[in-house]
């Protein structure tokens, strides 16, 4: 379900109404007016600030507040709690780190530092979706911790709306808990989404969805192509955690392009779709861009769903680039290359993508289909606290998208008659009684969210 408050500060407190939706017309003002609330201003605000440490790389400074990556995470911290003082303490900040060394980017023990902020779930606070962006920077030379590396775009775009949407969040409360992260060790080799994976396991945490946010803020690519309308969408198609006998049954029942993953792309496609105007999604069937990777990587190596947000176009000479000017061409990442209404516009995307997830209840669990040698298609699947009812969703094997569904209320099976199981594939959601909806559940191994 999802909740809202009111804040007042006449006495000089904050005074905290809960009221519940209780329609999905409800459910639908809510989400414009998250998405509305981001502000491309605070977003300058705060990759400008990043921006000015000079570097962020993990093996900079850490003893300066004024520059290098410890000054750059103290201020972080210092935002989420200015953040939660300003909620009445909604948010939960803490760090997350621990002692990297042995590798070829990070030789030497080096603490690698998470920077995190929770806001708790009211009814189902051990659920959470993720939101992540990587603190750290670098130039040409991976080793290069002295020279300047702004890194506006890569990833201080990424970074800041994350701290954007936490602000815009706290003024909300959801089922579900949220949780905002700042990342280190990135550049290094992923380390910090390594570290955080690690702990989340350790805590027992019910993680539905990492959104990690990985250069949202340039328009212009170095192909020429100018352009603020699209963002894409990049998840595996497979889990990485598959196993052999998994995989021989994802080979005769499909599911190639329907880990929980895909499934939380085509969810941020709708949410696009629905709340966010003037863009359009490419869900790109790959784990990352063609030899590259990010920081979502980590967790699906952990085994839980996770995609990255990106610009569409982008321009490799401000990207691990020395700040200099070469044939005419200024290389850097650099203020002056971010566009900060686009970044507020992805953060957006975010905003409402967490929201509606935490808002609803969770996907459902152990889907599974039959059908064979049938005119009809049967799925089942176990009830999830908070649901309302349950809808079924199906396509052809070849669209990208979830074209067809039927609500079937509050069962835990259903059967579509004269909907054959060889010619699409099928899925299931929750939906809460406000009318929010989860991701869809491709049935066995193969989509689950467990």
């Amino acid at each position: 379900m999802l909740l809202f408050k009111t804040l007042s500060r006449s006495a000089g407190f904050i005074a905290v109404a809960t009221l519940s939706a209780v329609s999905s017309n409800a459910n639908e003002a809510q989400m414009h007016a998250i998405a509305e609330a981001v502000s491309a201003e605070q977003i300058e605000a705060s990759i400008t600030t990043l921006a000015s440490f000079g570097t962020r790389h993990t093996l900079s400074e850490t003893q300066s507040n004024t520059r290098g990556i410890g000054a750059a995470r103290r201020w972080i911290e210092a935002e989420f709690q200015s953040i939660s003082q300003e909620c009445g303490g909604c948010l939960e900040v803490f760090t997350v780190s621990a002692i990297v060394s042995g590798t070829d980017r990070i030789p030497d023990p080096v603490e690698v530092v998470n920077v995190i902020a929770v806001l708790r779930g009211t009814q189902d606070p051990n659920r959470f979706t993720l939101m992540s962006g990587d603190i750290d920077s670098r130039v040409s030379d991976p080793m290069n911790f002295e020279s300047d590396s702004p890194g506006a775009n890569d990833n201080a775009s990424g970074l800041a709306g994350v701290i954007e949407a936490a602000r815009v969040l706290s003024h909300y409360r959801f089922a579900g808990s949220i949780a905002f992260a700042g990342l280190s060790g990135e550049e290094q080799g992923l380390n910090g989404g390594a570290i955080l994976a690690e702990y989340i396991i350790d805590e027992g945490w019910d993680l539905n969805a990492v959104i990690n946010n990985d250069m949202i803020g340039n328009i212009t690519g170095v192909n020429g192509v100018t352009n603020n309308t699209t963002a894409r969408v990049f998840s595996e198609g497979t889990r990485y955690v598959e196993t052999e006998t998994q995989a021989r049954q994802r080979r005769y029942q499909g599911g190639e392009v329907d880990s929980a993953s895909r499934n939380i792309a085509r969810y941020v496609d709708m949410m696009a779709d629905l709340y966010i105007p003037n863009l359009d999604v490419m869900m790109v069937y790959r784990l990352d861009r063609f030899g590259r990777g990010g920081h979502h990587r980590p967790f699906n190596e952990a085994g839980f769903p996770a995609v990255r947000i990106m610009e569409t176009n982008e321009n490799y000479t401000q990207q691990h680039q020395d700040l200099r000017v070469e044939d005419g061409v200024t290389y850097g990442d650099t203020l002056a290359h971010v566009n900060f209404a686009y970044a507020a516009k992805l953060t957006a995307l975010n905003a409402v993508t967490l929201a509606s997830m935490a808002a609803a209840p969770a996907p459902p669990a152990n889907v599974s289909i039959r059908g064979q040698v049938s005119a009809d298609t049967t799925l089942s699947w176990e009830k999830v606290n908070g649901a309302s009812g349950y809808r079924l969703h199906w396509r052809l094997t070849t669209s990208p998208t979830w074209d067809f569904h039927r609500s079937v209320g509050d069962k835990n099976n259903f059967t579509l008659e004269n909907v054959v199981i060889d010619n699409y594939f099928f899925g299931v959601s929750s939906i809460g009684p406000d009318g929010s909806e989860s991701p869809v559940v491709f049935p066995g191994a193969a989509g689950s969210f467990d």
